[in-house]
Protein backbone atom coordinates (compact mmCIF):
# COMPACT_ATOMS: atom_id res chain seq x y z
CA UNK A 1 0.00 0.00 0.00
CA UNK A 2 1.26 3.73 -0.76
CA UNK A 3 2.46 6.04 1.56
CA UNK A 4 0.36 8.82 0.63
CA UNK A 5 -3.17 8.13 -0.17
CA UNK A 6 -4.13 7.97 -3.78
CA UNK A 7 -5.39 10.54 -6.02
CA UNK A 8 -9.31 10.75 -5.87
CA UNK A 9 -11.44 13.02 -8.38
CA UNK A 10 -12.70 15.70 -6.75
CA UNK A 11 -16.22 14.30 -7.42
CA UNK A 12 -15.41 11.22 -5.52
CA UNK A 13 -14.04 14.03 -2.27
CA UNK A 14 -16.67 14.93 0.22
CA UNK A 15 -18.34 18.54 -1.04
CA UNK A 16 -18.13 19.83 2.15
CA UNK A 17 -17.82 19.12 6.10
CA UNK A 18 -21.57 17.79 6.45
CA UNK A 19 -20.75 15.16 3.67
CA UNK A 20 -17.78 13.99 5.39
CA UNK A 21 -19.51 14.18 8.54
CA UNK A 22 -21.99 11.67 7.47
CA UNK A 23 -19.91 9.14 5.48
CA UNK A 24 -17.93 8.79 8.74
CA UNK A 25 -21.31 8.57 11.07
CA UNK A 26 -22.19 5.86 8.77
CA UNK A 27 -18.90 3.81 9.13
CA UNK A 28 -17.80 4.47 5.78
CA UNK A 29 -14.74 6.02 4.40
CA UNK A 30 -14.80 9.89 4.71
CA UNK A 31 -12.50 10.14 1.82
CA UNK A 32 -13.86 8.33 -0.83
CA UNK A 33 -17.40 6.74 0.79
CA UNK A 34 -16.57 3.24 -0.56
CA UNK A 35 -15.41 1.11 2.05
CA UNK A 36 -16.01 0.67 5.55
CA UNK A 37 -13.71 3.24 7.97
CA UNK A 38 -13.95 0.42 10.99
CA UNK A 39 -12.20 -3.06 11.56
CA UNK A 40 -13.99 -3.84 14.52
CA UNK A 41 -16.43 -2.13 16.80
CA UNK A 42 -14.62 0.92 17.17
CA UNK A 43 -11.19 -0.11 15.68
CA UNK A 44 -10.77 2.11 12.20
CA UNK A 45 -8.98 0.43 9.73
CA UNK A 46 -5.51 1.18 9.34
CA UNK A 47 -5.93 2.19 5.17
CA UNK A 48 -8.97 2.61 2.89
CA UNK A 49 -8.95 -0.51 1.00
CA UNK A 50 -10.41 1.85 -2.05
CA UNK A 51 -8.52 4.87 -1.37
CA UNK A 52 -5.38 4.55 0.81
CA UNK A 53 -6.23 6.87 2.96
CA UNK A 54 -4.59 6.23 6.21
CA UNK A 55 -6.73 6.39 9.46
CA UNK A 56 -4.13 5.37 12.16
CA UNK A 57 -3.39 9.18 12.12
CA UNK A 58 -6.20 10.18 13.75
CA UNK A 59 -6.80 11.09 17.59
CA UNK A 60 -10.74 10.59 18.56
CA UNK A 61 -9.48 9.83 22.32
CA UNK A 62 -12.68 10.36 24.66
CA UNK A 63 -14.31 12.90 22.29
CA UNK A 64 -16.85 10.12 20.95
CA UNK A 65 -17.75 8.96 24.31
CA UNK A 66 -18.76 12.03 24.93
CA UNK A 67 -21.07 12.62 21.95
CA UNK A 68 -22.58 9.52 22.73
CA UNK A 69 -23.27 10.63 26.65
CA UNK A 70 -25.00 13.76 25.93
CA UNK A 71 -26.95 12.52 22.89
CA UNK A 72 -27.85 9.15 25.57
CA UNK A 73 -28.75 11.96 28.39
CA UNK A 74 -30.90 14.24 26.09
CA UNK A 75 -33.04 11.25 25.42
CA UNK A 76 -33.25 9.50 28.33
CA UNK A 77 -33.73 12.59 30.57
CA UNK A 78 -37.81 12.68 28.93
CA UNK A 79 -37.98 9.08 29.37
CA UNK A 80 -36.92 8.69 33.21
CA UNK A 81 -38.66 12.03 34.03
CA UNK A 82 -42.06 10.01 32.73
CA UNK A 83 -41.59 6.96 33.99
CA UNK A 84 -40.46 8.56 37.78
CA UNK A 85 -44.08 10.48 36.88
CA UNK A 86 -46.08 6.97 36.31
CA UNK A 87 -47.13 5.61 40.11
CA UNK A 88 -48.08 2.39 38.10
CA UNK A 89 -44.35 1.72 37.33
CA UNK A 90 -42.20 -0.09 40.35
CA UNK A 91 -38.95 1.61 41.38
CA UNK A 92 -37.30 -1.52 39.96
CA UNK A 93 -38.52 -1.41 36.85
CA UNK A 94 -38.09 1.88 36.68
CA UNK A 95 -34.44 1.33 37.07
CA UNK A 96 -34.35 -1.77 34.86
CA UNK A 97 -35.56 -0.15 31.85
CA UNK A 98 -33.68 3.09 32.27
CA UNK A 99 -30.47 0.72 32.96
CA UNK A 100 -31.32 -1.14 29.57
CA UNK A 101 -32.06 2.13 27.63
CA UNK A 102 -29.19 3.61 28.51
CA UNK A 103 -26.95 0.72 27.76
CA UNK A 104 -28.37 0.39 24.90
CA UNK A 105 -28.47 4.20 23.21
CA UNK A 106 -24.56 4.56 24.69
CA UNK A 107 -24.06 1.50 22.51
CA UNK A 108 -25.79 2.02 18.87
CA UNK A 109 -24.32 5.65 19.52
CA UNK A 110 -20.49 5.13 20.22
CA UNK A 111 -19.16 4.15 16.83
CA UNK A 112 -21.25 6.66 14.32
CA UNK A 113 -19.30 9.09 17.03
CA UNK A 114 -16.05 8.17 16.53
CA UNK A 115 -16.29 8.05 12.80
CA UNK A 116 -17.88 10.91 12.74
CA UNK A 117 -14.74 12.59 14.98
CA UNK A 118 -12.22 10.52 12.81
CA UNK A 119 -14.68 12.62 9.73
CA UNK A 120 -14.23 15.88 11.05
CA UNK A 121 -10.34 15.54 11.74
CA UNK A 122 -9.67 14.78 8.51
CA UNK A 123 -11.67 17.35 6.90
CA UNK A 124 -10.15 20.42 8.90
CA UNK A 125 -6.32 18.54 9.23
CA UNK A 126 -6.19 18.29 13.07
CA UNK A 127 -3.55 15.82 14.72
CA UNK A 128 -2.10 13.91 12.36
CA UNK A 129 -3.65 14.83 8.78
CA UNK A 130 -2.31 18.11 9.55
CA UNK A 131 -0.56 17.57 6.15
CA UNK A 132 -3.54 16.72 4.05
CA UNK A 133 -6.92 18.56 5.57
CA UNK A 134 -9.67 16.98 3.47
CA UNK A 135 -11.10 20.48 2.82
CA UNK A 136 -7.88 21.53 1.03
CA UNK A 137 -7.89 18.19 -1.21
CA UNK A 138 -11.43 18.90 -2.15
CA UNK A 139 -10.53 21.99 -3.22
CA UNK A 140 -12.11 24.19 -0.52
CA UNK A 141 -10.21 26.64 1.58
Amino acid sequence: MPNAALPLDRASLPQGLSAALWRGVKGKCPRCGGTHLFAAFLKPVERCRLCGQNWTLHAADDFPPYIAILLTGHIMAPVIIELGLSPAVPAWAMMLIVAVMAVGLLGAFLQPAKGGVIALQWWLGMQGFAAKPGRVEAGLK
